[in-house]
């Protein structure tokens, strides 16, 4: 049984509890996942969910732009953490990348991104394996084994949340979707950007504003983050 004492965890997995399969995309449910294992799991400054993508795998879904980056490396080189947390259902933490250790070009790739650890948990249920849950920090030794239990209890229930998920939209095509929704990301990346210079927000809470009006309006987030790109071009053509 893991301790999970520290409110944020008990809040970010009350919140994946309640999570309605079907209400949301795909793409926007892993979104949310990823965000609440930020504010969930005490070291965690970004992190990113390794899955296959079109047959390859690939970060679905990340809370910065630097953690697919950094993944890249691994996936270049068909050697990484996240890569054998996803092959082998194993926890794999790297407390300081500037050691010596496997995973060497992952290891430099963290480093030039300003991480110096990392933690990678598979996504699974009992009959396979999902895909990989990867948490970077800025510091050495980040994940304490507290964090790490948390961490391992966040990953089990987003696993269920995976899982649920995959069915309702039907696994078979999962790849695809995900796939076609990476690629409307720019609009929702724009749309983050601008409220947070409006709203005086940070990124997540951005992120979880344009949640809300696509639940509040039963339109899809892509097309709400589209809809308040287009209008913030249209008033500025205007007022030129």
């Amino acid at each position: 049984m893991f301790a999970l004492s520290n409110r944020p965890i008990d809040e970010s997995l009350a919140a994946l509890s309640r999570f309605l399969v079907g209400e949301l995309s795909i793409h926007d449910t892993l979104q949310l996942v990823s965000v609440h294992a930020t504010r969930a799991i005490p070291g965690a400054d970004m992190a990113g969910l390794t899955m296959l993508l079109e047959g390859r795998p690939r970060t679905a879904v990340f809370t910065d732009v630097g953690a697919p980056e950094i993944d890249q490396a691994q996936y270049d080189s068909g050697e990484g953490p996240c890569l054998d947390a996803f092959r082998e259902r194993t926890v794999h933490y790297v407390s300081d990348t500037r050691d010596d250790g496997p995973w060497l070009l992952f290891r430099k790739a963290a480093l030039d991104h300003g991480i110096l650890s990392t933690l990678s948990l598979p996504m699974e249920t009992e009959e396979r394996a999902l895909g990989a849950m990867n948490l970077y920090s800025s510091v050495a030794d980040g994940f304490d084994p507290s964090g790490v239990d948390i961490a391992k209890a966040f990953a089990a229930q987003a696993s269920v949340v995976l899982a649920n998920t995959q069915s309702y939209w039907d696994a078979h095509d999962l790849s695809e979707r995900l796939g076609e929704a990476m690629r409307h990301r720019a609009a929702i990346e724009q749309a983050k950007g601008m409220l947070m210079v409006t709203q005086g927000c940070s990124a997540d809470d951005a992120f979880d504003l344009l949640v809300r009006a696509s639940q509040r309006e039963n339109v899809k987030l892509r097309e709400i983050a589209r809809r308040m790109v287009t209008d913030v071009a249209n008033r500025s053509r205007k007022g030129d």
